[in-house]
């Protein structure tokens, strides 16, 4: 071990405040990315005094990590002064600013040589737990607060370009959905033919990974990280799976994948971004247009508000909607003609062009950020 390698039980404590005065600030919940995000908790009923008060620069983490792969939840909270977290979190906070930056030790925390250890740290028998005995007995390298200011305004600057990009991206999809509202959907005049979708697509279930098949291979891409527009590679399970089927399930730029699960079904999106080595999964839907003129136009079609809605209320089921291919090409769309497409596409595909080397961009910046949580653990004062 170096000689800059410190006990982080020397240097944070844990929390014991408690709503006991009931106050009204938001509940936050922890993401396995390792951010906070707002709760969706039904607390109708729900004693709040006993909700753990958290505020700004503190941490929480989950003690129970048999139930999130490979990963730990833990999370820096700064999203306001203060909020509520629930009981099964437990909340610290770092003694000494001046000797170790939250944000410095939240950089530990994201590598994956952390989440391994608390997972090969943690014990039980039902459940397994990373305890707090456990987490203060983490040992890393402590450099000079100095050091430690140079280190995180790195990843910041990293990481502020890829949010920066973020928000390109996402500009770019809304003006490229607004585009396509105006024209097929708002559009006053027009004469265009009534069909459903399953007259342009033909559709292909996601891949079902069975006890049976024992090649490791390329990653899942799931339900959420459709519904988020984002893709955390280093959260995204393997899966077992053949060579030939492999090639099967691949995804490939310019898919169009819709959930037919859970809270998200019915959502949909083009897959704008190459996908290495990965493959979509059994709750997932590609639709495959007959023609690659309509790629553009079907992608933002079951990327809209008016394609969900159709499809949740129509979906079997209440507290988790199942909706099936038949269902999801089912949707009823005005067609427009040869001309008109071709147009649109002219206009849409430089938007798409942009964001796809955006992605592309911040793909990079990402291997650049893992690079400098990697050199971490060799780093000097």
């Amino acid at each position: 071990m170096q000689s800059n390698y410190k006990r982080l039980g020397d240097y944070i404590h844990p929390i014991e405040e408690r709503n006991k005065d009931l106050r009204e600030i938001p509940l936050m919940g922890l993401s396995i990315n390792k951010v906070f995000i707002p709760s969706i908790a039904n607390t109708i009923g729900t004693d709040m005094s006993t909700y753990r008060i958290i505020k700004r620069e503190q941490f929480a983490y989950g003690p129970v990590t048999s139930r999130n792969g490979d990963k730990i939840t833990i999370a820096l909270f700064d999203d306001y002064d203060e909020a509520l977290i629930s009981q099964a979190y437990f909340p610290f906070k770092v003694n000494d600013k001046e000797k170790l930056l939250p944000e410095y030790l939240m950089m530990w925390f994201r590598r994956p040589e952390f989440d391994r250890y608390a997972r090969f740290m943690s014990h039980g028998s039902a459940r397994e737990i990373f305890s707090w005995e456990e987490m203060c007995n983490t040992l890393l390298p402590v450099p000079t607060i100095t050091k430690q200011k140079e280190i995180v305004a790195e990843y910041n600057t990293i990481q502020n370009r890829i949010k920066l990009n973020e928000k390109l991206i996402q500009k770019l999809e809304e003006t490229a959905q607004a585009v396509y509202r105006e024209w097929f959907v708002e559009g006053i005049g027009e004469n265009f033919e009534k069909i459903k979708l399953n007259e342009l697509v033909q559709t292909q279930y996601g891949y079902t990974e069975t006890a049976s098949t024992e090649i490791i291979g390329p990653k899942f891409l799931r339900i959420t990280d459709i519904a988020q527009n984002q893709i955390d590679w280093t959260n995204v399970p393997y899966c077992k799976i053949s060579e030939s089927d492999f090639e099967k399930y691949k995804l490939k730029p310019g898919d169009i994948v819709v959930a037919r699960t859970g809270a998200t079904a019915g959502y949909g999106k083009r897959l704008h971004k190459h996908f290495p080595d990965c493959v979509f999964a059994s709750f997932l839907v590609r639709l495959i247009p007959n023609e690659l003129k309509w790629n553009l136009f079907l992608g933002l079609t079951v990327d809209s508000q008016a394609y969900r809605e159709f499809i949740l209320s129509n979906a079997e089921g209440s507290a988790q909607p199942q909706a099936n291919a038949t269902l999801l090409t089912s949707y009823e769309i005005d067609k427009p003609d040869e001309s008109k497409i071709l147009e649109f596409n002219s206009i849409i595909e430089p938007f798409f062009d942009l964001i796809e080397n955006k992605q592309q961009e911040n793909q990079k910046l990402s291997e650049l950020k893992d690079l400098l949580l990697s050199k971490l653990a060799t780093v000097n004062n």
